[in-house]
C-alpha cells in the first residue's frame, strides 16, 4: 500500500498495467468503491494511458482478495483464491461465448502490486438494482414502465439460459467438480451441508437441519449439467435500458444443473418482495411467470423447480452464518450475536418451509 492509505498502491498497479495495456505510460488513481459485498474487496480506478503518443482516460475495475476465509465451500481439488475463479470463469466464458462479460486485462499473485491476488477488468457503465435498500423499492426499477419491467426480467433470465446452454466441452472448467466426486445437485447439497454444520459448530439451527432432510429425501437426479453461474440474480447484472450489459460474480460457480441457478434467483427475488414487505409493482412477473420465462428462454416444458428453491435458502442461510462468523472475527459483532439465526435468510427459509405445510 502507499503511504497515503490510499486502498491500493496506484504506482505499482500503474507499472503492471502499462504491458498488459500495451501502453508507453499509465497513471491512476483511487475512484471509489461500490456498496455491498464480501467475498472480494473491489475499487474503481481512473487512468491516463499513453500509447504512441496519443492519451486516453480509462475506467478499470480493480478487484483483490480478502484475507479472511472464502464466503462459499471449497468447490475443487485446486485450492485458489475465489477471484482466482471468477477470473478463469470469466476468461473460459470469455473466449467461448457471446455472453456480455467485463474485458479482462489480467490477473496476479505478486503481493508487491497490491499486498493480494488481484485481476483487473474494464469497466461497464449501467445501473445495478440494489439490495440495501432493496430494488424494488428504491432505484431505476421502482420509476420503470410496466413494460419495462417484464423486459428487463426476461431479458435476465434470457442471459441465464443462455449460460446454461454453453457447451461444458469448450470451458475447460471440469476443474470445478472435486476428482472423486460425481457432479450435480447431491454432491453440492453434501457439499454445502458439511460447510454449514462445519460453520455452526456447537450450534442449532433447526431451520436448516429441517431443511436438509427434505433437499435430501426429494432432490431429484439431474437431467441435464451445466456451467451454473452460482450467484444468479438481478443484482450481479450492469443493466442499460433494462437489458443486460455485464454479467458479474462468479467466483461461486460450478457445476450443476440449471435450476440450481434459476432456484436461487426465484428464491432471491422472494427476499427482495415478500422478505422485503415490498408489494409487486405492475408488470414485475410473478414467479410462476419468471419459472415460464425461463423455461420458454431456455426451449424447455417448465418443470417444479420447489425443492431447489428450499435448497438455494438453505445455502443462502449458510452464507449469512459464515458472513456473520467473519463480523464477528473482525470484532464487529458481540459474540452472544444471534444475527447469524435471526435474518432474512432463516425468514425466507422458513416461508418456504411453511409452503409445504
Amino acid at each position: 500500500m502507499s503511504e497515503d492509505n490510499a486502498p491500493f498502491d496506484a504506482e505499482a498497479l500503474a507499472r503492471w498495467l502499462r504491458p498488459a495495456l500495451g501502453a508507453d505510460e499509465v497513471t491512476v488513481r483511487p475512484a471509489g468503491r461500490p456498496s455491498g459485498g464480501f467475498s472480494a474487496e473491489t475499487h474503481f480506478v481512473e487512468a491516463e494511458v499513453t500509447i504512441a503518443g496519443s492519451t486516453s482516460s480509462r475506467r478499470f475495475v480493480l478487484r483483490m482478495e480478502t484475507p479472511e476465509p472464502a464466503v462459499y465451500p471449497q468447490q475443487s481439488d485446486l485450492v485458489m483464491p475465489e477471484i482466482e475463479i471468477q477470473y478463469r470463469v470469466m476468461s473460459s466464458l470469455g473466449g467461448a461465448t457471446t455472453l456480455p462479460l467485463a474485458d479482462l486485462l489480467g490477473y496476479s499473485t505478486d503481493p508487491g502490486v497490491c499486498g493480494a491476488p488481484f485481476f483487473v477488468m474494464g469497466h461497464v457503465s449501467g445501473e445495478v438494482p440494489g439490495e440495501s435498500p432493496p430494488y424494488t423499492t428504491d432505484g431505476f426499477f421502482t420509476t420503470a414502465t410496466p413494460a419495462q419491467r417484464t423486459a428487463m426480467i426476461s431479458n435476465g433470465l434470457e442471459q441465464l439460459a443462455a449460460l446454461h446452454a454453453v457447451d461444458r466441452s469448450t470451458l475447460d472448467l471440469d476443474w470445478l467438480v472435486p476428482a472423486d466426486a460425481t457432479p450435480g445437485s447431491h454432491h453440492l447439497a453434501r457439499l454445502w451441508r458439511t460447510f454449514g454444520e462445519r460453520e455452526l459448530g456447537d450450534r442449532d439451527h433447526p431451520l436448516l437441519e429441517r431443511s436438509w432432510g427434505i433437499i435430501d429425501a426429494e432432490l431429484p437426479d439431474d437431467e441435464r449439467l451445466v456451467l451454473c453461474w452460482g450467484d444468479a440474480r438481478p443484482g450481479n447484472i450492469i443493466w442499460r435500458d433494462f437489458a443486460p450489459v455485464c454479467l458479474t460474480d462468479f467466483e461461486a460457480a460450478c457445476i450443476g444443473p440449471p435450476e440450481f441457478d434459476l432456484a436461487w434467483w426465484l428464491m432471491f427475488d422472494r427476499t427482495m418482495h415478500e422478505g422485503a414487505g415490498v408489494a409487486r409493482a405492475a408488470g414485475d412477473p410473478d414467479r410462476d411467470e419468471q419459472r415460464r420465462l425461463y423455461f420458454a428462454h431456455a426451449g424447455r416444458d417448465p418443470i417444479d423447480t420447489s425443492v431447489h428453491e428450499l435448497f438455494a435458502a438453505a445455502r443462502y442461510c449458510v452464507i449469512v452464518v459464515r458472513v456473520m462468523n467473519r463480523l464477528e472475527q473482525r470484532g464487529l459483532l458481540p459474540a452472544d450475536s444471534t444475527v447469524w439465526l435471526e435474518n432474512p435468510a432463516s425468514a425466507c427459509l422458513a416461508s418456504l418451509l411453511d409452503e409445504r405445510e
